[in-house]
């Protein structure tokens, strides 16, 4: 195990080019003390490892160094095979290039590891799209990728509500969930972020713009949705609900169970308290259960469930 973990100091140290103590026990899920014992390791093997003291200090390779181990185990060869090209790469225009690539790496490895490969491709398969495919259009993804990856400043022109507003952006890198395409961009000195498909122009600039040096994509992203969430309309409703239903209600992707309380002993009922985001979606998904949930509270949500329910009776009677 220690001579793994040191092989992947090495390569992370190569591919990076600094790295704290802090940051590669974190990674590799050990102390700060086993971390300075590898660095001993590695430099009684010979390898050219330094320390660089102060606030942007940490650990490096001397320059110039680079290890040729390419060797990989099954295991690792395995991983690479569940990102297959998937739409999203060939959005990008790297669908063929990620094939071709894999297929480099795959005839320098040894038999074995092709026959696992060939094993994994066969029985597993990694679909990260949902059942309702997004049917939305990315004309200017290519413009806002290449603007991206050179750090050059970019005009859009977006739909926003009813209007056209059109910004200048330093563009700071693009993200995709599911199949929708966001880019995270800079004006001034705020953050935000825009739905590629609402894009009705979009040209790069020759001037270029200096991308923040603290800036984490991933980190924004978290914070963006966390915030995205927190601000969404909330809408609490007290509900009796029939066991049957408790495990259905509890997968509903616009309804939060916010508590349960307990039932009486024999009871097949429950009563809950649940948060939706309107009065008109929690109607909605409440009229989809049928006979199985009772709204106790608020008194508009039981008034609109039982006006529908009574609309609804009068075509059938």
């Amino acid at each position: 195990m220690r001579a793994d973990r040191l092989l992947s100091i090495l390569l992370l140290l190569q591919n990076q080019g600094r790295i704290t103590s802090r940051e590669l026990a974190e990674r590799l899920e050990v102390s700060e003390r086993t971390i300075f014992r590898d660095m001993d390791a590695l430099s009684t093997a010979g390898i050219p490892v330094y320390a660089e003291r102060g606030a942007g200090g940490g650990w490096r390779l001397a320059e110039g160094y680079r290890t040729n181990l390419t060797g990989m185990k099954a295991e690792e060869i395995g991983s690479l095979l569940l990102s297959r090209p998937s739409k999203l790469l060939h959005d990008l225009g790297i669908g063929d290039h990620f094939e071709a690539a894999f297929q480099k790496l795959l005839a320098a490895s040894p038999a074995a590891i092709r026959k696992n490969a060939d094993l994994v491709r066969e029985r597993m398969l990694i679909d990260g799209a949902g059942w309702h495919q997004s049917k939305e259009s990315f004309a200017y993804l290519a413009t806002v990728q290449d603007a991206v990856w050179t750090e050059k400043m970019l005009y859009i022109r977006y739909r926003k509500a009813e209007a056209i507003v059109e910004r200048t952006i330093g563009p700071l890198g693009i993200v995709a969930k599911r199949n929708v395409w966001y880019v995270v961009g800079q004006t001034d000195d705020e953050l935000r972020t825009y739905r590629v498909s609402r894009l009705v122009d979009a040209r790069m600039q020759e001037a270029r713009f200096e991308r923040p040096a603290d800036f984490d994509l991933e980190r924004y992203w978290a914070q963006s949705t966390a915030a995205f969430k927190e601000s969404l309309p909330r809408y609490p409703a007290r509900l009796k609900v029939h066991r049957d239903l408790q495990a259905r209600l509890d997968n509903e992707r616009y309804a939060k169970i916010i508590r349960v309380e307990e039932s009486a002993a024999g009871s097949e009922w429950s009563e809950l308290d649940v948060e939706f985001q309107t009065l008109e979606s929690a109607c909605s998904i409440l009229l989809s259960f049928g006979a199985l949930v009772e709204v106790l509270a608020p008194d508009d949500l039981r008034a609109r469930v039982a006006s529908e329910i009574k609309a609804a009776a009068q075509f059938y009677a």
